[in-house]
């Protein structure tokens, strides 16, 4: 009954602009009573929602949710998925809400057309779908995000996850490390090995490829907040410690103002005092402490007047030397006899001697930055130049305490800092890592090639007997990563392109 009206109406769609704006209001206030149409019905919609008049198009992507029944559902998630690639702010906030109302629906069915479009759909469709996934998800309630749900975009992610550039990975990480599900020790376990899988920590490491350097960063930094007391970073900080250590020097990176070696140093810290029984331990203190003495000089030798034999003063480079002493400190906690009983009397000798230097020059900066410092409060000590001198001030005293440590005989590993880059207080390390939301509902601005970082200061200290470069001080949020790679962290394989209605 009514079939051939209906049809009518679905014909209005070739006719002018009228008779489609009715179109387009009627169709899906039928489409329940006309199963044997659906298939028209849905086409006809959606050749509405690809018109030349905008209007047009908004009203037909409004409608759109109320062909999402039954088997219908999946297909309208991908066709709404499809619409992200739109440019119009109004009609992109269409198809976000459409979605949204549609994910409250079926939210497994509406993962499905995200889905299928991630995986075969064109660039700007996939990377739009992602984008929505990860500042979406966590806005729908619980009763949506079922355990079932969860797990669903595990499975799914984990099948993007086997070919994703560097920013899709970072932000895949950020969609799973946002489901409930996965806030347990489990759930953070199965995430630190999805890290450690993408990092290929199996592979040979090649300090002079800046893809495989970025790609060890990039996992590095999100698995630095997963670890724990009780998920350990001992596979992480073994491959630093083996194959990262070694080849410091010869690293290289296209990020402009990237201090590549400070960098690796200061997530090496963060990582040691997570880690757990490491198999060789004793090879990779030994190459930690190779490294350490790498930044700690000998005195210069004096020459028979007590003036300096005409060698120029080494460099004391602070910043360095406070991710390296950190790091030896706590893996030395699990070995404290290797500076007794695993060096030679010999080496033990010269490194007392190094720290003795080392720790020399560290008083008299110590006192030249409190000198500096001393009565600044409030909005004295924000000036840049300030900044720069309070966090010099958080790492020599670092330094200062972890060199007393191991002054004591036998040297000891009981005292505790806080890395001078870290916050005191014990903020939510989620929150504190969290790249910035893209709360506005316009397009996806595309993003820029590298990460926006500021730039580097440095701190250089009065010139004397210890002049010394402390090393940079950067303010930056980590994160961001150059597209455009080849095979996992690049260019994607060949895409299908098109409609795929």
């Amino acid at each position: 009954q009514h079939k051939d009206a209906y049809q009518v109406i679905l014909d209005g769609v070739k006719g002018g602009a009228k008779e489609k704006r009715l179109a387009a209001q009627f169709i899906p206030k039928f489409f329940k009573h006309f199963p044997d149409l659906a298939d028209s019905a849905i086409n006809a919609q959606l050749d509405l929602c690809e018109d030349e008049d905008v209007s047009i198009r908004r009203q037909a992507i409004k409608e759109l949710p109320q062909f999402a029944t039954g088997d219908n559902l999946p297909r309208v998630a991908d066709i709404l998925t499809q619409l992200l690639q739109s440019d119009d702010s109004a009609e992109f906030n269409l198809v976000n809400n459409a979605l949204l109302s549609i994910f409250k629906m079926d939210a497994k069915g509406t993962l499905g057309g995200l889905f299928s479009q991630i995986l075969q759909g064109e660039d700007i469709v996939r990377e739009r779908a992602i984008k929505f996934l990860s500042t979406k998800l966590k806005t729908l309630p619980e009763e949506v995000m079922t355990k079932e749900v969860e797990e669903f975009i595990l499975t799914e992610s984990k099948k993007v996850l086997e070919d994703v550039t560097g920013e899709e990975f970072v932000l895949f990480m950020k969609i799973l490390s946002g489901l409930k599900s996965l806030q347990t020790v489990s759930g953070r376990q199965q995430l630190v090995e999805l890290v450690a899988e993408q990092a290929d920590l199996e592979q040979t490491f090649n300090p002079s490829d800046t893809d495989c350097v970025d790609r060890l960063l990039q996992c590095t930094r999100q698995a630095v907040p997963l670890f724990s007391k009780n998920v350990h970073s001992t596979k992480f900080v073994t491959y630093f410690c083996e194959h990262v250590l070694p080849n410091l020097s010869s690293l290289t990176t296209l990020v402009e103002g990237l201090d590549i070696q400070l960098e690796v140093l200061k997530l090496l810290a963060e990582m040691s005092s997570f880690c757990g029984d490491m198999e060789k331990l004793e090879s990779n203190l030994k190459k930690l402490f190779d490294k350490l003495l790498e930044y700690m000089p000998l005195p210069p030798e004096e020459a028979e007047n007590g003036e300096n034999a005409g060698n120029e003063e080494p460099k004391l480079q602070f910043s360095y030397v406070e991710c390296l002493l950190y790091s030896f400190h706590q893996l030395g906690r699990k070995l404290p006899d290797f500076l007794t009983a695993k060096l030679n009397a010999e080496k033990l000798k010269d490194f007392k001697i190094r720290l003795q230097y080392f720790a020399r020059g560290l008083q008299v900066y110590i006192r030249q930055l409190r000198l500096a410092l001393q009565g600044k409060t409030g909005e004295a000590l924000k000036t840049e130049e300030n900044k720069i001198k309070v966090v010099a001030l958080k790492i020599t005293n670092n330094i200062n305490v972890l060199i007393k440590d191991l002054f004591h005989i036998p040297p000891s590993y009981k005292s505790t800092v806080t890395l001078s880059w870290k916050p005191v207080q014990k903020a939510d390390a989620s929150q504190k890592r969290a790249s910035e939301d893209t709360t506005s509902s316009s397009p996806p601005k595309k993003a820029s090639a590298g990460p926006k970082r500021d730039a580097r200061q440095i701190y250089n200290p009065p010139s004397g007997k210890y002049s010394s470069n402390l090393g940079s001080f950067s303010y930056e949020q980590r994160g961001g990563f150059r597209g455009g790679r080849g095979r996992g962290w690049g260019g994607r394989g060949n895409r299908s392109r098109g409609r795929i209605y």
